[in-house]
C-alpha cells in the first residue's frame, strides 16, 4: 500500500513534503525481475547533501525530511488515489477548523514506551506555538492550533488557529515524535524518540547515516503487515554528492537507490535498472525582497526576468526533458489542476529589460554594471549544488544573460544546510534558485507571506495583499472547492514576480538490487524490498 506522508520543501535545500499521493513510475521489464527476494540486507541509498538537524518539526529541508520519513510516522497516510488511510491513526474526522484522531492500539516508541492521545497533542501544540519557531506552523499546523487528548480513548481532539482546507491532510501528514522528545529536541536532531519503521544507530556527519529496522513495528500504512520478505535490516544513507559516482555505484551494486539528474540517466536506463519516477520543480526563482534589496522594486524584478531565456535555460536545466511550469505546486496528483503560469510571465526580451532597469533608476556605469545612487547593480544568486550536475550550468547561463543587461551577478553554490542558513538566517543573497517543492495550494502561503525570518519562513519578505487576500478566502473552502481561489492568489504571486516558476523536471530514483514506490520524490520506507 502505498503510503504518503503530508509536507512541503526547497529542494536545493528543502523538501517540503507534506502529501498527497506520488507514484511510481517504471516502464518495462528491470534486474529484478529474475532476482529472488532475499532477507537481512542492508539498503544504501545516496544522498547529495548532509542533512545537518534531524528534528522533522524544525526543518524543512527535503533531505532531512526524507531520512525522517524511516524515523517518524504521521497519523493519516494516502492511498494511489489521494484517500486517507490509516497511519499511526485508525480513525479520523475534519472540518476546516477542527479534527479528531483516535491512535491504533499497541503503537510504541523506539524505546518501547507506548504512544500516547498526549504525545501527539504535544506534538501538534509545539508546531502551533508561535513562540517555538517551528518552520512547520502555517505549513501543517496553523499557528495558535490547540489540541487535547484523552489517553483513555487514544483520542486528539484539535481546534485550528485558522482555517485550513486541508486540514486533515495537513495535521494528519505532521511527522510525530515520542514522550519526552517533544522536550527534547538536541535528541530529535540526532533522529531519537521514533514512532517509525526504523531507528537511528549511527551518524558520521557528510559520510553517512544507518538506521536499523524495528522488529515490533506493525502499523504500516492502511494494511500493511510485518512478516513480508525482502524488507531490509538496515538502511544506509550515504552523502555522495556527484552524480555520476553515484550512477557507478548504482551499476557495481555497492548503492540500492540514488535519485539521479542529469546524463547518466540514459545509461542506467540502458542497463534496466528499477526506477521510480516524480514530477519535480527545477526551474523556480525568488527574489530578496527586504529592506535595501534591489529585488524589492517590481521594476527591477521584471528587468531581471526579461532578460532571461527561460525555455533555453529550463532545457540546460533539465537536460531538454523538463515541462513548462504550471505553478508551484507539482506532486501528483495535484490537489488542484490548473495553470497559474501561463501568460503570466514576460516574454525574454533584452531590450525590454533595459529599459525596465532603466525605468528604475539603474542607469549603465563605465563599467556597463548599472548604478543607482552610488550603488552598483551587485547580487548574488545562490543555488542547490545537491540538485546535480546541471544546475551551475544553468546558473552560469543566467548569471550571463544578467551581465548584458548590466547586472554584476554573483554565483553562490551551496549545499542543503548552507542553503537552509542563508535564507532562513543571515538573508544574504538577492536571488535564490532553489526551488520549493510543495504538495497543498496551503502550503504555499508560509513561504509567500506572514512573517520572516527568524521568527517565520517568508524568505523572500514577500507582502502581497492580493495573494493574502485570495488565500485567506480559498482557506475556507473545504478541499477542492477552493481550487479556483487558490489558483488565483498563485496567479497575484506570479504576476508580481514574487515567484517565478518556469520549468519543471521528471526525476527518476533508480534502484539496484532493490525495489521500492517513490512518493513525493522520496523511498517509501514500508515499500523496499531487496533482492539478491
Amino acid at each position: 500500500m502505498k503510503k504518503a506522508r503530508l509536507t512541503a520543501a526547497i529542494t536545493s535545500v528543502v523538501a517540503l513534503t507534506v502529501s498527497a499521493c506520488g507514484g511510481t513510475s517504471q516502464s518495462g521489464q528491470d534486474r529484478t525481475a529474475n532476482q529472488k527476494l532475499t532477507e537481512g540486507k542492508t539498503f544504501t541509498m545516496a544522498i547529495g547533501t548532509d542533512p545537518g538537524a534531524l528534528d522533522p518539526a524544525m526543518t524543512v529541508l527535503s533531505v532531512a525530511l526524507d531520512i525522517g520519513r524511516y524515523l517518524y510516522d504521521s497519523l493519516i497516510n494516502l492511498d494511489e488515489a489521494g484517500k486517507p488511510i490509516a497511519g499511526l491513526a485508525e480513525k479520523w474526522d475534519a472540518t476546516t477548523t477542527t479534527a479528531s484522531f483516535t491512535l491504533r492500539n499497541g503503537i510504541t516508541c523506539d524505546d518501547g514506551t507506548p504512544l500516547t492521545a498526549s504525545d501527539v497533542a504535544a506534538n501538534v501544540n509545539f508546531v502551533g506555538d508561535p513562540a517555538n519557531k517551528s518552520p512547520m506552523s502555517g505549513l501543517t499546523v496553523a499557528p495558535g492550533t490547540k489540541a487535547t487528548a484523552d489517553d483513555s480513548a487514544r483520542k486528539i481532539t484539535l481546534t485550528s488557529g485558522a482555517p485550513d482546507a486541508f486540514l486533515l491532510r495537513n495535521v494528519g501528514g505532521l511527522p510525530i515524535v515520542c514522550g519526552k522528545g517533544v522536550t527534547d529536541r538536541q535528541a530529535l536532531a540526532k533522529g531519537k524518540y521514533g514512532t517509525g519503521m526504523f531507528t537511528m544507530t549511527e551518524i558520521v556527519p557528510n559520510d553517512h547515516y544507518t538506521l536499523t529496522r524495528r522488529k515490533d513495528y506493525a502499523w504500516g500504512p492502511g494494511d500493511w503487515q510485518r512478516e513480508q520478505p525482502g524488507l531490509p535490516e538496515k538502511v544506509t544513507f550515504r552523502v555522495i554528492q556527484n552524480m555520476t559516482t553515484a550512477a557507478n555505484l548504482l551499476l557495481s551494486g555497492e548503492l540500492n537507490g540514488a535519485r539521479i539528474t542529469g546524463q547518466d540517466q540514459q545509461r542506467l536506463r540502458a542497463q534496466k535498472l528499477f526506477h521510480g519516477e516524480q514530477v519535480v520543480p527545477m526551474g523556480e526563482m525568488f527574489f530578496n525582497q527586504a529592506p535595501g534589496r534591489a529585488g524589492g522594486d517590481l521594476a527591477v524584478r521584471r528587468g531581471l526576468v526579461q532578460a532571461l531565456d527561460l525555455a533555453q535555460i529550463g532545457k540546460v536545466l533539465t537536460s531538454g526533458s523538463g515541462a513548462p511550469s504550471q505553478g508551484m505546486v507539482t506532486t501528483e496528483p495535484r490537489a488542484c489542476a490548473g495553470d497559474a503560469v501561463a501568460g503570466k510571465l514576460p516574454a525574454f526580451d533584452v531590450a525590454a529589460a533595459k529599459s525596465a532597469l532603466d525605468a528604475a533608476g539603474w542607469k549603465p556605469g563605465a563599467d556597463g554594471v548599472r548604478v543607482k545612487d552610488g550603488k552598483r547593480l551587485a547580487l548574488t544568486a545562490i543555488y542547490g549544488t545537491q540538485l546535480g550536475p546541471t544546475m551551475a550550468p544553468a546558473a552560469e547561463l543566467m548569471q550571463q544573460s544578467w551581465k548584458a543587461v548590466g547586472a554584476d551577478v554573483t554565483l553562490k553554490g551551496l549545499d542543503s544546510p548552507g542553503t537552509s542558513q542563508v535564507l532562513f538566517n543571515t538573508g544574504e543573497w538577492d536571488i535564490s534558485l532553489a526551488p520549493v517543492t510543495l504538495l497543498l495550494p496551503s502550503q504555499v502561503g508560509p513561504f509567500v507571506s506572514g512573517p520572516k525570518p527568524p521568527a517565520g519562513t517568508n524568505f523572500a519578505h514577500i507582502e502581497n495583499e492580493k495573494y493574502t487576500s485570495q488565500a485567506a478566502q480559498a482557506a475556507q473552502m473545504s478541499g477542492e472547492s477552493g481550487c479556483a481561489t487558490w489558483l488565483a492568489a498563485e496567479q497575484a504571486l506570479i504576476e508580481r514576480l514574487d515567484v517565478v516558476p518556469y520549468v519543471n523536471s521528471v526525476i527518476p530514483t533508480f534502484g539496484s538490487n532493490a525495489r521500492f514506490k517513490v512518493i513525493f520524490g522520496s523511498v517509501e520506507p514500508s515499500s523496499i524490498r531487496m533482492y539478491s
